[in-house]
């Protein structure tokens, strides 16, 4: 900064000290430009935000580092209970006909080691532009299992790694459906998750084809709160159920147990439901209609019986006239069970492709959930949401998926290390 700018911005500070106010951050920032300096590179942009020059112990918000790393290695796979990042592409692909067992090994240790090298911001070992590896963003890499992969490997696949039951919602459409090798890569950089996924698959063009991609979105990183459950197109908080993150809780409702088979122990199940939402038809319903719909207030997520987006619903309560204040057909009271273990933890994302026709959107949710037996605890909530929720007059499953995720990995090991 030279010497005439500092000061200007010195005689400024003085003159607002003898009036008796501080220095707005409108006046800064107006001033600052005008006397040629960089207020936000000269002082931190947090400060600049929250406090301004001369304000007394500033809150400072933590600004978004594109070099923040998720570890790669460890008991369990991460982006299962890594706090979501703001994208995702998961990407579901058919094994070549020639894929043997021993092929699928080669398979494993190639993409294991390039996106070990990925989420850690490294090139992979063949990347042609490296330099788009620098900037991680939380990136993870986590790797599912379809029916046919695992009969492949010669492997006992989980009673419930099948399609899901049929259900009268559904619509499903070919092209959303099922996958021997899925690849779920999320990252708060839109351009980390597209190098990543390019670079993962050159490593498998020897191996398989790709079946389908969908990619999603959420909040861009740091424009909430870390752990605000994220709103759909609806306008809905959408997650605010799922289970506390490193408590036995968690635990035991998503990691599989003895009861699986060995080679998934530590793993988990994984279903990827494409749902279309009707937004031009949800225009037409008013606020209370669709908070009805819902059982939750648009505002905070509420239920309908309470104040905040945590309290537990009173699905006894009943208006002067008696009514059940959160509907019997609530979306909010098809999902609930009685039956604790019927819980999974969701991390789904929206997408939003480009309109056909007269319509106005082409819009959805990526609803990706995580559980240890999708039998016993994703079917029977989808089967009450099939047979009486209200939501189902706006929302159209398009595509469905399973994968077993199997274990993480040690260094000297590599993903399936534990099938093969």
């Amino acid at each position: 900064m030279s010497s005439n700018a500092r000061n200007d911005v010195s005689e400024q500070q003085e003159s607002a000290a003898k009036t008796g106010h501080r220095l707005s951050r409108r006046h800064l920032l107006l001033g600052g430009a005008a006397a040629g300096i960089g207020a936000a590179g000269a002082i931190g942009v947090d400060v600049v935000v929250k406090g301004g020059i001369g304000a007394s112990a500033p809150q400072t918000v933590p600004l978004f580092s594109g070099t923040a790393a998720v570890p790669f290695f460890g008991v369990h796979q991460a982006g299962v209970d890594t706090e979501p990042q703001s994208r995702v592409t998961f990407v579901a692909l058919n094994l070549l006909p020639e894929v043997d067992r021993a092929a699928l090994r080669r398979m494993m240790r190639i993409l294991t080691d390039d996106a070990a090298r990925l989420t850690q911001g490294e090139a992979a070992l063949a990347d042609s532009e490296p330099e788009l590896a620098v900037v991680p963003a939380r990136l993870t890499v986590t790797f599912g299992f379809g029916p046919g992969l695992v009969a492949v490997a010669g492997g006992e696949a989980p009673g419930w790694l099948r399609p899901l039951p049929a259900f009268t919602i559904d619509r499903l459409q070919p092209e959303w459906n099922d996958g021997d090798l899925l690849l779920q890569i999320a990252s708060d950089d839109p351009l980390t998750v597209a190098h990543a996924t390019r670079m993962l698959l050159k490593d498998l063009r020897s191996f398989a084809t790709v079946r389908w991609v969908q990619s999603g979105f959420r909040r861009a990183a740091g424009s909430e709160k870390p752990g605000t459950t994220m709103r759909n197109l609806f306008g809905q908080v959408d997650g605010t159920a799922n289970p506390d993150v490193g408590t036995t809780d968690f635990d035991g409702l998503v990691w599989s147990q003895a009861d699986n088979p060995g080679w998934l122990v530590g793993g988990t199940g994984f279903v990827l439901r494409r749902i279309s939402m009707n937004l031009d038809k949800w225009d037409g319903l008013d606020r209370s209609g669709r908070e009805s719909a819902i059982g939750r207030t648009l505002a905070n997520g509420a239920p309908l019986t309470g104040t905040q987006e945590q309290d537990v619903p009173d699905f006894t309560a009943t208006t002067p006239l008696g009514f059940p204040v959160i509907p019997e057909f609530s979306h909010l009271r098809r999902a609930r069970s009685e039956n604790t273990a019927q819980r999974i933890h969701r991390r789904g994302y929206n997408y939003d492709d480009a309109p056909t026709g007269a319509a106005v959107s082409n819009s959805g949710l990526l609803f990706a959930c995580f559980q240890a037996d999708v039998d016993a605890q994703f079917v029977p909530i989808q089967t009450r949401l099939d047979t009486l929720d209200l939501l189902n007059e706006w929302t159209t499953p398009i595509g469905s998926a399973v994968f077993a995720i199997p274990p993480g990995c040690t260094k000297n090991g590599y993903i399936g290390d534990t099938l093969f």
